[in-house]
């Protein structure tokens, strides 16, 4: 997985592309989120675009990550999520945890300017 990161509207957009399978893709989105947060950056967007696939260690990863942001007073949320990323959010029930959108922009507007 390559992971760019960008700063729009005063909200973080993480575009992951390749696969979300854990190893050292875990231990990277981890250690750059926490890194946000010590530098209060607790907006994020994860665009999705780029991602063909996902497992669960790649789930846990948004799961720790949302958890990560909403306990620093943040969000996380979802943009351009595919369709095999959407049915997997929907068999795990996740879909009802995360915030989804159809484009980033969407996304972006759904923060409360600051």
């Amino acid at each position: 997985m390559k992971l760019a990161s960008r700063e729009a509207q005063g909200v973080v957009v993480l575009e992951p592309k390749g696969k979300i399978m854990g190893g050292p893709d875990a231990t990277a989105m981890h250690e750059l989120l926490h890194d946000l947060v010590a530098h209060d950056k607790k907006r994020v967007v994860i665009d999705l675009s780029g991602v063909d696939w996902m497992n669960s260690t790649g789930l846990g990863i948004l799961i720790s990550g949302l958890t990560t942001m909403r306990n620093a007073g943040g969000d996380l949320k979802l943009a351009n999520v595919t369709e095999k990323i959407e049915s997997l959010l929907t068999i795990t029930k996740l879909v009802t945890v995360f915030e989804t959108f159809d484009t980033t922009q969407s996304a972006l507007d759904s923060f409360p300017r600051s």
